[in-house]
């Protein structure tokens, strides 16, 4: 696909597919598929994302278009070493062009070719918040096209854009629920020991630090307790 004109229509379509969905996980199917069509000379695409602040956490697997997606990223997540995973922990892009001659990764490179794997390219997905994972082509035959690349970066940019709007929105869930949790136990202990706002947040604060335990995991046992409690003196009053 090196006609200016087919590229670009490929990529508006991708473009509509993915903003189609509104889910993660169909945003995400969307990009790799997308991506499976329009970057030449890959059989197969993935995304990974990583756990944790700052990219230094677990690497997941989140989409892919076959079986072999999943069984080339668990090899690498395993081994730490291969395209995908240097490309998620280093930055930029990185290639592998021929397995045949590929000397940087030799325990991946060793059980990969078992799984059919000739040719390889990884990018990282980053916003200015950090490394959020990365976009992952696997190839059964030899050489990556150079218009790869390019292409490749584009699909980048959507899957970067669709994990970072994923990631706020999860944060901001997050901090709703705990401040409706600390919000609620905080009645519940001023009802319970008759004590002002102030005094009763400063009981789940020292609970927390006493315990090392997060501060909406106390304010949340606070209310899990209580309403088991009430639920069982309702059944006892019901009986």
């Amino acid at each position: 696909m090196n006609d200016r004109s087919d590229i670009a229509a490929a990529l508006t379509e991708a473009a509509q597919s993915i903003n189609a969905h509104r889910s993660l996980d169909h945003t995400l199917d969307a990009i790799v598929r997308a991506a499976q069509q329009t970057v030449p000379g890959f059989d197969h695409v993935g995304i990974s994302v990583v756990h944790g602040n700052g990219g230094g956490g677990r690497i997941e697997t989140r989409a892919g278009t076959g079986p072999l997606v999943w069984d080339v990223d668990e090899l690498q997540y395993k081994l730490h070493e291969g395209p995908c995973y240097d490309a998620i922990t280093n930055g930029g892009v990185t290639v592998m062009d021929d397995i045949a001659s590929e000397h940087r990764w030799p325990q991946y490179v060793v059980e990969v070719a078992q799984l059919g794997l000739r040719a390889q390219m990884g990018l990282q997905l980053y916003t200015a918040d950090g490394a959020l994972g990365g976009l992952n082509f696997y190839a059964l035959q030899p050489g990556v096209d150079p218009d790869a690349i390019q292409l490749a970066e584009l699909f980048a940019a959507h899957a970067a854009i669709a994990l970072g709007h994923a990631r706020h929105q999860h944060q901001l869930k997050e901090s709703v629920a705990s401040r409706q949790a600390i919000g609620t136990a905080v009645g519940i202990i001023m009802e319970r020991y008759r004590i002002p706002e102030s005094r009763a947040f400063q009981f789940l604060v020292r609970a927390s630090s006493t315990s090392n335990v997060k501060l909406r995991e106390v304010a949340q046992e606070v209310v899990d307790t209580t309403n088991a409690e009430l639920d069982k003196a309702g059944d006892a009053t019901a009986g």
